[in-house]
C-alpha cells in the first residue's frame, strides 16, 4: 500500500509544480509587451514629439521650471524611472522574504505598471508632463514586478529544471512581444485605412500595451502561490534599505556570487545598450527609415523564441556558464561585424538583427538560471532585487561610453564598436568563477551540469 502512495504523491507534487511554472511563463507573455513595444519601438520618438510640442522657441520644456531639451526628455524619464525603480526594489524585495506573500505585492507592481501603460493614450498634444509620469510609473512598476517574478524560480524549478524553466520563460516573452508588435506595424503602416491619424495609432499601440499586460497577469495570479516564512526568519529580518544593506553584508560571505554579479553587470550592460542603441545606429549611421526598424525589431523577438529555447538545450548538454561564455563571444563578433555594416542597405541589418535575436534570449534566460542556484534558500526575493538592480541601476554605464565615444569620434560605428568592452570584461569576469563551487557555497545542491 505505502509503495504505491509515494509515487502517487511525488506524481501530484510534480503536477503542481508544472502548474505552477505555467503560470509562471503566462507574467513573462504579459509584461513583455511593454518592453518591446512600448520602451523599445513606440515611445520614445512619440514622446519626444509630444516634447517638442510643448518647447519654447528655443526647444526646451520646463518640467518643474527646470530646463530640458525636449529632445532629452525621454532620456532623463527612463533615468529617473530607474533611480525610483532603485529606492523601491529592495523594499518590495524585503517584504516579500518577510511575509512570504510576493502574490499581492506583484499584483500591486503589475497592474500600477499595466494601468500607467494603458492610460498612454490619452498622452497627445502637449501633454508632455503625463508621458513622463505615465513612462516613470510604468518602467520603475515593470522593474519591482520583475524582482518578485524571478525570485518564484528557485521554488517553483528543481535545480536541474532551471535552465529550461528560466529558457521557457523568456521564450514566452518574446513570443508575445512578436506577436503584439506584428498586430502594431499592421495598424501603425496602415493607419490612414482604419480612418486613424498617425499619433492616433500610435496611441493606441502603446495603450494596448498595458491592457495586455493587465490581462494575462491573471494567469500568474491564479497559478503562483505563496510560501510560509517561518517565525524565525521574520524576526532576523529587517525591511527595506536596511535589509539591502544586510543583503550585500551577507554576499559578502559568498564572493563567489557576488562574483557572477559582476561579470553580469558588465556584459549584460553591454547587451542592453545594444538593444537601446541599436535603432540610432540604424537610422543615424546606417539612413533606415522606420519601418525597417520596426521590421527588425520584430525579427529579433521571433528569433529570440528559438535562440531562447536553443540554448537552454545547449545548457543542458554543455552547462549553463559554458553556453553563456559562447553567447558572449557571439555578441562580440556582431558588434565587430556592426562597424562594417554599409549604409542604407537593410538586408544587412536584418542579418544582424538575426544575430541577436539567437543570441539575445538566451543570454538573459541562462543568467537568470544561474543566478538562481547561487541564492541562499529563503533570501530569494532579496538576492534577485540585486540581480536587478545590478542590471537596472547600472544601466547608464552603456549609454554613457556609447555616447561619449560619438562625441569624441563623431561615429556611432566607432561607438558601436566600443561596447564590445563590456562583453571581453565580462566574459573574463564569469570564466574565473567557478560556479559548481558557488552552488554549494550558497547552500544548494549542484546540478549534473551547470
Amino acid at each position: 500500500m505505502s509503495s504505491g502512495t509515494v509515487p502517487a504523491e511525488e506524481s501530484g507534487r510534480a503536477d503542481a509544480r508544472r502548474r505552477e511554472q505555467r503560470g509562471w511563463y503566462a507574467y513573462d507573455w504579459a509584461c513583455s509587451v511593454y518592453s518591446t513595444s512600448v520602451l523599445t519601438v513606440f515611445l520614445g520618438p512619440y514622446l519626444t514629439t509630444v516634447a517638442r510640442t510643448a518647447a519654447d522657441a528655443e526647444g526646451y520644456v520646463h518640467p518643474l521650471g527646470i530646463p530640458v531639451a525636449a529632445g532629452s526628455f525621454f532620456a532623463y524619464a527612463v533615468s529617473l524611472s530607474v533611480i525610483l525603480a532603485i529606492a523601491v526594489m529592495p523594499v518590495a524585495g524585503a517584504a516579500a522574504d518577510r511575509t512570504g506573500r510576493k502574490k499581492p505585492l506583484l499584483a500591486l507592481s503589475a497592474y500600477l505598471g499595466a494601468a500607467a501603460t494603458a492610460g498612454m493614450f490619452f498622452l497627445d498634444g502637449d501633454r508632455y508632463l503625463l508621458g513622463g509620469l505615465l513612462l516613470v510609473v510604468a518602467n520603475a512598476s515593470l522593474a519591482v514586478s520583475m524582482v518578485l517574478y524571478n525570485s518564484y524560480l528557485p521554488q517553483i524549478a528543481a535545480p536541474e529544471e532551471r535552465d529550461a524553466v528560466s529558457s521557457k520563460g523568456w521564450a514566452f516573452g518574446y513570443a508575445a512581444g512578436a506577436l503584439v508588435l506584428l498586430a502594431d506595424l499592421v495598424l501603425y503602416t496602415a493607419h490612414e485605412s482604419f480612418g486613424l491619424s498617425e499619433g492616433t495609432a500610435v496611441r493606441i499601440c502603446l495603450a494596448s500595451a498595458g491592457v495586455w499586460w493587465g490581462a494575462f497577469t491573471l494567469v500568474p495570479l491564479r497559478r503562483l502561490r505563496d510560501r510560509r516564512v517561518s517565525p524565525r526568519a521574520v524576526a532576523a529580518r529587517r525591511g527595506g534599505w536596511g535589509r539591502l544593506t544586510a543583503t550585500v553584508k551577507d554576499m559578502r560571505r559568498h564572493p563567489l556570487t557576488l562574483g557572477f554579479l559582476l561579470a553580469y553587470l558588465m556584459y549584460n550592460d553591454g547587451v542592453q545598450t545594444v538593444i537601446s542603441q541599436a535603432s540610432v545606429f540604424g537610422s543615424e549611421e546606417l539612413g533606415l527609415d522606420q519601418s525597417t526598424l520596426i521590421v527588425a525589431v520584430l525579427l529579433v523577438q521571433v528569433l529570440a523564441v528559438a535562440g531562447a529555447l536553443g540554448m537552454g538545450r545547449l545548457a543542458d548538454r554543455h552547462g549553463a556558464q559554458r553556453t553563456i561564455l559562447g553567447s558572449l563571444v557571439v555578441w562580440t563578433l556582431i558588434l565587430a561585424a556592426g562597424y562594417f555594416l554599409p549604409a542604407g542597405s537593410p538586408v544587412w541589418f536584418f542579418v544582424l538583427a538575426a544575430f541577436i535575436g539567437t543570441v539575445l534570449g538566451g543570454t538573459q534566460a541562462l543568467s537568470r538560471s544561474l543566478f538562481s542556484h547561487l541564492v541562499p534558500a529563503g533570501k530569494e526575493a532579496e538576492y534577485f532585487a540585486a540581480f536587478e538592480m545590478s542590471d537596472r541601476g547600472m544601466s547608464w554605464l552603456g549609454p554613457l561610453l556609447f555616447g561619449l565615444t560619438y562625441q569624441l569620434t563623431g561615429s556611432y560605428r566607432d561607438a558601436i564598436l566600443s561596447l564590445v568592452l563590456f562583453f571581453v570584461i565580462g566574459f573574463a569576469l564569469l570564466a574565473r568563477v567557478p560556479v559548481r563551487r558557488a552552488v554549494l557555497d550558497a547552500g544548494n545542491a549542484a546540478p549534473g551540469r551547470i
